[in-house]
């Protein structure tokens, strides 16, 4: 699960080679037919696209050439990641804020392809059997598999590596593994993973994309320990030039072991990407407007429609273009911290929804960029619509009296304003929702039986979200709450956060082409609701909700999948924990002109800093070779 404001994506264009395009297979791997026997990839549903002799994914360049350096923006992080700031080189743990990428520098047992929604192909691992009863998994190890400093990446290593997550891992990493009962070594080339048949199916496919980190190194040094000194890897990238809390600066292993996979081939071509942190959004654009930052993935509406009128944009140095989204489940929506008394009542939240105009912020602030979020699984096929399906209702009706009615009827549709920024009736809705939840007026304020005043803070990262804030605090005033908005620094934020010391936040989500119950847990499941660091964010516990999750990972076929997860989308939008903002259809991205890339872009995710390479005739066009 990656934490982010925005989500990951790009694109683009075809440099030479040939598209491969391979046939797809009947390799269902989750069939019986399809234990006890060896696997060269994994997928949930449905066929693997890549035969066990494929030479590189189809949406690579595998003569790509190699060299030069992106000057990278991330649009994505995870675990214990930050993008403005760092004070040390570990992120899987809860120590501390790391840099992003540092997962660059560590390989995994398998890893995903991109034009396919939930397939993955050895890397560590050279193939995977699975045992009759689906609770043990042995992998086959590469015995080429190296360490950065020459020795021998081994399964001993693997073992260690679940164990010490298990024990002492960011806690994304550590739910995954909570029905896990070894990890074993049985001789340096072979691991076997055994479950207690508590795990749902898919949670293996979470598993394999685990980095994996030296037992030699971790037995010498402590594992929580927030440090700067880079930690030994294996991956196709390591740690070089460190200015902590300012940049980093990732070299490509020129000898890497994995670099003739087929899972390898034409990507990781950058000799050098480098990462530069800036507290604010302001000062990160300038950056990229001046060519110190030489690729930037663009979220804030008013940079986008206004600001790049730049020089380097006007003669085509810099190129600016849109390129649509990923076929995946995609949500971004303000979190309400329920584990506050008095944002529990579900008529509390809904007026707190009332004050939010979105047609206002979209025309004013947006600058008509945006389109309203309805679903938490928006641009999927798991979106609820219309009222429930007879096999939806099969999986809701057990939980009719915890539910609110709303879960059984239409899917829920955010209310459309008057456009004016203070729509009166959804205003004078809110007051209503807020007297019958016991909230009464006595001069600006709503006060309760107590009389306390009904107190909400927004809690802000920068100045482009307290610009969205603001007016939604002013709303609330109206309508008597005491409202406020709170902007921090990004670390205080994170911080805040992480540890659920907050009242209203904003975060966006994306859940993969296939989402697994790792990922839905992690963000709306009971077990993660006091687990510092997950992203149930308002502190969601709901038998609906966990039964729901857990039918999403028993589905044997994509249509259950389809069924269970629509249903819980209709529980989501039933209960309020959170209030649906926006989105936008498409990525804005903007780079100096100096790269080769293929297009059309993987339906999956298109991570740039390992699929595109450096041009050196562009570069040299426009004075950046």
């Amino acid at each position: 699960m990656i934490r982010r404001r925005e989500v990951t994506r790009r694109g683009f264009l075809l440099a030479g080679a040939a598209a491969f395009a391979a046939p797809r297979l009947p390799s269902r791997v989750f069939a019986a037919s399809q234990t006890n026997m060896p696997l060269h990839g994994l997928s949930a549903f449905g066929d693997l696209k890549y035969p066990a002799d494929f030479s590189h994914f189809g949406y690579v360049n595998p003569q790509a050439p190699k060299g030069g350096r992106m000057n990278f923006a991330p649009p994505n992080w995870g675990y214990n990641q930050n993008v403005n700031t760092f004070n040390t080189l570990n992120a899987f743990t809860l120590r501390g804020d790391a840099p992003a990428r540092t997962e660059l520098c560590f390989d995994t047992l398998m890893t995903r392809a991109l034009d396919e929604p939930d397939a993955l192909y050895g890397l560590i691992a050279e193939s995977v059997t699975i045992s009759e009863d689906r609770n043990s998994f042995t992998f086959a190890l590469r015995p080429e598999a190296r360490w950065h400093d020459g020795s021998p990446l081994t399964a001993h290593d693997c073992a260690f590596t679940y164990s010490l997550f298990k024990a002492e891992g960011h806690p994304q990493l550590q739910m995954p593994l909570d029905n896990l009962v070894s990890a074993t070594a049985t001789d340096d080339r072979t691991l076997v993973l055994a479950f207690d048949g508590r795990q749902s199916e898919q949670n293996i496919l979470t598993l394999v994309s685990y980095p994996i980190v030296s037992e030699a190194y971790y037995t010498a040094n402590a594992f929580d320990a927030a440090t700067m000194q880079p930690p030994l890897g294996s991956g196709a990238y390591r740690i070089g030039q460190v200015r902590p809390g300012t940049s980093i600066i990732y070299e490509r292993v020129t000898d890497y072991w994995g670099r003739d996979l087929p899972v390898n081939v034409g990507q990781n071509n950058f000799d050098q990407i480098r990462i530069d942190f800036y507290q604010d959004r302001q000062p990160a654009f300038e950056a990229f407007k001046k060519g110190d930052t030489t690729f930037r993935q663009e979220f804030t509406a008013a940079n986008w429609s206004r600001d790049y009128n730049f020089p380097a944009v006007a003669d085509g140095r810099v190129v600016r273009r849109e390129e649509s989204g990923e076929k995946w489940a995609d949500f971004q929506g303000l979190a309400i911290n329920t584990r506050k008394p008095q944002f529990q009542d579900i008529r509390v939240r809904r007026a707190l929804g009332f004050c939010f105009d979105f047609e206002w912020t979209n025309a004013t602030l947006q600058y008509g960029t945006r389109v309203r979020t309805q679903s938490f699984f928006n641009r999927s096929e798991f979106a609820a619509e219309g009222l429930p399906s007879a096999a939806e209702l099969a999986l809701l009706e057990p939980f009719r009296d915890e539910l609110p009615p709303e879960a059984f009827g239409d899917a829920i549709i955010q209310p459309v304003s008057d456009g004016s920024g203070k729509d009166r009736k959804l205003l004078r809705q809110a007051s209503q929702l807020l007297s019958e939840a016991g909230w009464k007026r006595e001069g600006k304020f709503v006060v309760n039986d107590k009389g306390e005043r009904l107190k909400v803070e927004f809690l802000s990262d920068g100045e482009s979200l307290s610009r969205l804030f603001l007016p939604w605090s002013e709303n609330m005033k109206t309508v008597g709450i005491d409202a406020s908005v709170r902007q921090v620094d990004p670390a205080q934020a994170a911080y805040r956060e992480n540890n659920f010391d907050f009242d209203l936040i904003l975060f966006r989500s994306t859940l993969g082409g296939t989402p697994t119950v790792s990922s839905l847990e992690n963000l709306y499941s009971s077990r993660a609701a006091d687990r510092p660091s997950t992203r149930n964010y308002p502190g969601s516990r709901s038998p609906a909700v966990d039964s729901l999750i857990a039918a999403a990972g028993a589905a044997k076929t994509r249509d259950e999948l389809i069924v269970a997860l629509k249903a819980l989308d209709r529980v989501l939008r039933a209960r309020l924990d959170w209030i649906p903002t926006y989105g936008t259809a498409n990525h804005w991205l903007a780079y100096w002109d100096m790269f080769g890339f293929v297009e059309p872009k993987p339906d999956y995710g298109f991570p740039v800093e390992t699929l595109w390479w450096f041009d050196k005739e562009k570069a040299k066009a426009i004075g950046k070779a």
